[in-house]
């Protein structure tokens, strides 16, 4: 049987360890890389190291950040009295892509699984918590995945932040159960955000 040289296979072995990237996705990649002009394979080197490099958690939101603040808690034209607490960045992303929210968010990073040993103290409820004591929003909006987690996460997020006198609402269920913010269209989560209701 064939096999390929050590550094092929070492750089397929790589690219299998990308979310849902199989051997042979996998192999495609590395071929493409194989047959690629050597400054594209560089441009790609470099840009993985710059990721490692620049890229971090903003201090105040937890979104993805080059500097200490993210863009948009940077942006003074952002409405401060409005908070949208999701969990994963890609949410956030999706929920900007709709242009219907111009608040700030709250990344936890994660959402509530027992059965995953994933409880408050390994997402950034905490971080929240003191966020909302400080910051004082109007109105928090908890935008977590309509699935058994993000519902977990939701009342969970109820129960600590409610007796901080805090207005909290949830996105409507324009979504469907058991599905993902980062996948839904951007008309459906832009419907969710102007049909939140109160928790």
């Amino acid at each position: 049987m064939a096999t390929y040289p050590p550094a092929l296979e070492a750089l397929i072995e790589a690219f299998t360890k990308f979310p849902g990237v199989g051997r042979k996705t996998a192999s495609r990649f590395a071929f493409h890389l194989l047959r690629a002009p050597r400054e594209e394979v560089e441009a790609l080197g470099k840009a993985v190291l710059r990721l490692r490099e620049r890229v971090k958690l903003c201090r105040r939101c937890f979104n993805l950040s080059e500097g200490e603040l993210c863009a948009i808690c940077s942006d003074p034209r952002r409405d401060a009295g409005l908070l949208c607490v999701v969990e994963e960045v890609h949410d956030l992303v999706a929920i900007e892509a709709t242009g219907a929210y111009r608040g700030l968010y709250h990344v936890l990073h994660g959402s509530l699984s027992p059965l995953e040993g994933i409880g408050p103290g390994e997402i950034r409820v905490k971080e929240l918590i003191e966020r909302v004591k400080k910051e004082r929003p109007r109105e928090v909006i908890v935008a977590t995945d309509p699935d058994v987690e993000g519902e977990a996460t939701a009342l969970y997020l109820l129960k600590v932040l409610k007796p901080l006198g805090v207005r909290l609402t949830r996105i409507a269920q324009g979504l469907p159960a058991g599905s993902e913010i980062e996948y839904a269209d951007p008309k459906t989560l832009s419907r969710s955000l102007e049909g939140r209701r109160e928790l």
